[in-house]
């Protein structure tokens, strides 16, 4: 018993000497260099009927998966929408599992701070998630493994409503390091719908810098608006508005005019970044102007009586 009353004592006294974030910045740090568990293909076949049930509440559609390499390692750039749901992200895990079978793992970039909470680490590993980090990412890419990374990260996944239909990765290039120095493959992929299940009424990016959030390598602290709670934390679970949720596959990039050297070329890096987002964001103004209303179209084609006039 008192093996059990230690550990949140010494905790709550190491979060008094140093503070509640830098407290939750040295567990990151701490449990990042611990090894974790590995990738489960069991387990994530047992998760993806349940993936398929959630895909179906946004009428998730994944297309140009024909433009996928066959094989081989490959970079897969997408735009994060959503907030904290991700239903895009979602739609895709599911249909490159549907598509290639489990043994061909997909390997996710993911936010650094999911792996300093205990469970849930494992539970990433074991889904194929790794932390986003140049070293592990390229030894996934060595190992042969399909990386799929979002450049924005939160800043894009928290962009307000009004910039629902942009690309912003917020000048965050690293990826494009990583594409050239392995010279593997930059396919990117692109999706819409997702970030209407939510309202972003800010990032709250002057909140986040004002509290330190940025030392959790966090750049937004925003508000969204959501059912039930209406202008609530992301945090706080709510349900999200059933959009239709579009992905595409757009064929790869050739950069093979660069070598791994070009990696340190801040003309060709920002040449390369640059050609990435203008890509992504036409397609996703294309996927826009197809359909300017994914949450009305999809909700109009649940009560079809209505939708008629």
């Amino acid at each position: 018993m008192g093996g059990m009353l230690e550990f949140p004592s010494v905790m709550l006294r190491r979060v008094a000497e140093v503070g509640l974030i830098e407290f939750i910045a040295e567990q990151i740090e701490a449990n990042l260099a611990e090894p974790g568990a590995e990738w489960d293909p069991e387990f994530v076949g047992t998760l993806l009927p349940l993936m398929e049930i959630f895909n179906r509440y946004f009428d998730a559609e994944v297309r140009g998966f024909e433009h996928m390499p066959d094989a081989g390692p490959m970079l897969l750039v997408g735009n994060h929408s959503g907030g904290v749901i991700v239903p895009d992200t979602v739609a895709f895990i599911s249909a490159w599992y549907r598509e290639r079978g489990l043994d061909d793992q997909l390997v996710g970039l993911a936010f650094d701070a999911m792996f300093a909470i205990p469970g849930v680490r494992n539970l990433m590993r074991r889904l194929g998630q790794i932390p986003a980090n140049p070293e592990d990412t390229d030894a996934a890419l060595a190992a042969g493994r399909a990386v799929l990374v979002y450049p924005g990260g939160s800043h894009e996944a928290f962009r307000p409503w009004t910039d629902r239909n942009r690309i912003d990765f917020g000048g965050r290039k690293g990826f494009v390091r990583v594409a050239l120095r392995n010279q593997v493959p930059l396919v990117p992929v692109v999706g819409h719908g997702g970030h209407e299940n939510i309202v972003v009424l800010t990032r709250g990016e002057w909140f986040a810098r004002t509290i330190g959030l940025e030392r959790l390598r966090l750049r937004a602290a925003p508000l969204i608006w959501q059912i039930p709670w209406g202008i609530s934390l992301p945090l706080l679970p709510g349900i999200p508005m059933p959009a239709k949720v579009t992905v595409e596959v757009c064929e790869p990039l050739d950069w093979s005019e660069f070598g791994p050297d070009d990696a340190e070329d801040p003309s060709v890096v920002d040449r390369c970044y640059e050609e990435v987002t203008d890509r992504m964001q036409a397609v996703l103004t294309r996927l826009a102007e197809e359909r300017p209303s994914p949450l009305l179209s999809r909700l109009a084609s649940l009560l079809p009586r209505y939708s008629a006039g």
